[in-house]
């Protein structure tokens, strides 16, 4: 989906994931995923960077839950250099993870925000970006007069921040992050146990309420998916298994073959126990597929 738009962003810069760092890896500042965006820093030249993105956990390439340490990396990275940080949390914000924002289960404060689908639960289409106050006066200070000046046809729509608003509010009262926070664990011990019996789990990730199933052909001798195999599994046994099991999720080809699993975040142990039913199901049809 990026590579119409490539063209049209230059200055951009991509370093490495977190793809294999994940828990206590030692020093989070010795690490090549974080090494890797201070180099990329130096060679552009600090003055000419106007901020570092990253997701609290990615979504692309399988949920990918960063290394401890490395939002507290970023974020000194950025402070040394004058440079900001911008957590997107279109998927992380607004409980997925437990917490209201991901990036605040990291123990940093980002300067900005970027949100979406969770803040409505996606009951109407709504997206948006929090900033911290010193960015947002010097705006208003700023010779532009305080605003943007671009239109914004459906900007601040009363049906949709009515939603949010309800919709938060609920969230607060029945207290949904704790819920996740709670149950995460129970996901993840189903998640765990399915992929000890199946071999053509090559991995598990994800915390909250959002996970990665990452398919092989076989674990333990190593043999990967082929192309063909990865395709049918996509487009044929995974679809056929929600169909039989009633279990709706998400497979994902960005990287890897894989499944999403993203329960809704006022799941109960008997919705958790339905969700892993059905994924069970699913790796069983992939490795009756694979065999």
């Amino acid at each position: 989906m990026r590579e119409p738009f490539g063209p049209l962003l230059p200055g951009i810069r991509h370093v490495p994931n977190t793809l294999g760092f994940t828990g206590d890896c030692g020093p989070a500042a010795e690490l090549d995923c974080v090494r890797a965006i201070e180099r990329a820093i130096a060679e552009e030249g600090p003055e000419t960077v106007a901020a570092v993105f990253a997701e609290p956990v990615q979504n692309g390439r399988g949920a990918l839950v960063p290394p401890d340490g490395y939002w507290r990396e970023l974020r000194r990275i950025c402070d040394e250099h004058g440079i900001l940080l911008v957590a997107d949390e279109v998927i992380c914000s607004f409980g997925r993870l437990g917490h209201w924002f991901g990036s605040a289960a990291e123990g940093i404060v980002p300067d900005l925000i970027t949100f979406a689908k969770g803040a409505t639960s996606g009951y109407a289409p709504l997206g948006g970006a929090i900033v911290r106050e010193p960015l947002v006066r010097g705006l208003y200070d700023s010779p532009l007069g305080g605003t943007f000046t671009h239109g914004a046809t459906w900007g601040g729509h009363p049906v949709s921040t009515a939603v949010a608003v309800a919709n938060i509010g609920a969230m607060r009262d029945e207290n949904i992050p704790g819920n996740v926070r709670d149950l995460g664990p129970v996901l993840r011990a189903g998640l765990d146990e399915i992929a000890a019996r199946h071999p053509v789990v090559a991995d598990v990730r994800g915390t909250g309420f959002f996970y990665a199933v990452e398919f092989t052909a076989d674990r333990d001798s190593g043999r990967e998916l082929t192309e063909d195999q990865s395709t049918r599994i996509l487009r044929e046994v995974l679809p056929d298994a929600m169909r039989r099991t009633g279990v709706i999720l998400r497979p994902d080809d960005r990287g890897a073959t894989m499944l999403m699993v993203a329960p809704p975040l006022v799941a109960d142990r008997a919705v958790l126990g339905e969700l892993l039913e059905g994924v069970d199901e699913m790796v069983a049809s992939v490795a009756r597929a694979v065999a």
